[in-house]
């Protein structure tokens, strides 16, 4: 978030109280009601904020300037546009019909006869076209429900297959709150962190639909599915190709909100005022708490920066390391470890992703690794909590305890797996310090 080192305090531990305070207080939360969610995550940012700005140094206008100033910079100003945009395209595309139309239309297509594989690949594709993994729980899970009530497959099974396939396209959709924060708190373009983190996590989604599909051998049963409005699936697919053409992530979505509204306002009884209602919808509900939080943790961690905290904190957790693949190992275990304290996998990259970024450049690791390294080991831990919105969501729907399921989450503990060997043996090789000088030259 634009955190620079020059002329910054001298290291001092007392600037991360703030930060003691956020995760005290989900303790704290979860020891009281055993349910993190009781405490929303805008509160724990303004009461941590509060914190921060009272335990700040200089006269009072001073410490909100800088507070101010933090949550008003460029990356986060950039990130907030893009929240607005994905939300009215993510409201209006699902207000139209194509968030059913897509399901539809991925039932209809993939073999019946591979009915696990079959609903992995479409949470996969359906999760990467929405930008959301709870959006893709919560469309896929009541038909997973039902498929394992007519053949012989165990019911929470079938649920950590949606959930798997979610958290495979939130992790790699141009849409998704994760990617938008790990690229924008590293300053690097989408499409660089797609590359990345594409050879790192589609072989497990290979090897995990090989793994379905054997199972599956031999299922029989068919999967209903309602009639198929091609015409709606399109501004799905116009979003991803946009995206990997490397076209602006802005014009990208605003394309979305236009081709969503024109193909809803042309195909059904879809009015101009249901459009704007839609949009409005998705800005406000789904993008709202996440555009505040953006707002007070830039300006949070401007105050912390300013005060020495985070020069503190890279200091200790690179004291004794040595190397790039150590740097990328305490990144790793950073975001793990905040992830698992609050139960949000975008929340940790927005306090993650500024450490990280400093972390990378004290050691020369290419950002486009930092970025997709933040994402993975975030979906990750989101993806095997049961305490997270993924897999509560899906458990309540299906009407099954959370632990149930995560036995059965071969994808997420496999993207674990392929994360810390990708840091063991470095991998990709093909992204060197010197290309990423060579990118943000042209950006």
């Amino acid at each position: 978030m634009d955190i620079k080192n020059d002329n910054l305090p001298k290291a001092d531990f007392r600037a991360l109280i703030p930060l003691c305070v956020f995760f005290l207080l989900y303790i704290v939360t979860y020891f009281l009601t055993g349910d993190l969610s009781k405490i929303p995550v805008s509160i724990s940012f303004l009461l941590t904020s509060v914190t921060a700005i009272l335990l700040s140094r200089g006269k009072i206008s001073t410490r909100i300037n800088i507070f101010c100033k933090g949550a008003a910079n460029n990356t986060i100003m950039l990130m907030i546009v893009i929240f607005i945009l994905a939300g009215a395209f993510a409201g209006t595309a699902k207000a139209m019909g194509a968030v059913d139309a897509t399901v539809n239309m991925i039932l209809y297509l993939l073999p019946q006869n591979m009915i696990p594989a079959s609903i992995f690949i479409a949470a996969c594709f359906i999760s990467m076209a929405m930008g959301t993994s709870t959006g893709t729980i919560a469309a896929l899970t009541p038909i997973a429900a039902g498929i394992s009530s007519q053949i012989d497959i165990h019911l929470a099974a079938m649920v950590a297959i949606v959930i798997g396939g979610a958290m495979f396209g939130d992790n790699l959709s141009f849409i998704s709150d994760t990617t938008i924060v790990a690229t924008r708190t590293q300053e690097i373009k989408m499409k660089d962190k797609f590359k990345v983190n594409v050879r790192i996590v589609l072989p497990v989604a290979i090897l995990v639909t090989l793994i379905y599909i054997y199972q599956g051998y031999g299922l029989t049963g068919e999967i209903s599915h309602s009639e198929i409005a091609w015409i709606k699936v399109i501004p799905y697919i116009v979003v991803l190709a946009t995206a990997l053409m490397g076209i602006n992530v802005v014009v990208v979505l605003l394309l979305g909100v236009l081709l969503s509204g024109i193909i809803g306002l042309l195909s059904t009884d879809f009015t101009v005022w249901n459009w704007m209602e839609a949009a409005n919808r998705g800005i406000i509900n789904d993008m709202g708490e996440l555009i505040i939080v953006s707002l007070m943790a830039g300006g949070l961690f401007e105050v912390i920066r300013y005060n020495g905290g985070i020069n503190w904190l890279i200091e200790k957790l690179t004291k004794k390391v040595k190397s790039k693949r150590k740097a990328e190992g305490s990144i790793a275990a950073l975001t793990c470890f905040t992830n698992l304290c609050t139960a949000n996998n975008t929340i940790a990259l927005i306090i993650t992703g500024p450490i990280a970024k400093d972390i990378s450049d004290k050691f020369h690791i290419d950002r486009r690794r930092t970025a997709s390294l933040l994402d993975t080991f975030s979906c990750f831990t989101q993806g095997i909590i049961p305490y997270g919105a993924q897999l509560l969501i899906a458990s309540g729907i299906a009407g099954i305890n959370p632990v149930e399921i995560i036995p059965y989450l071969y994808y997420s503990f496999l993207i674990g797996l392929a994360a810390i060997a990708a840091i063991i043996f470095q991998y990709p090789k093909k992204y060197t310090e010197e290309k990423q000088t060579k990118i943000k030259s042209n950006q």
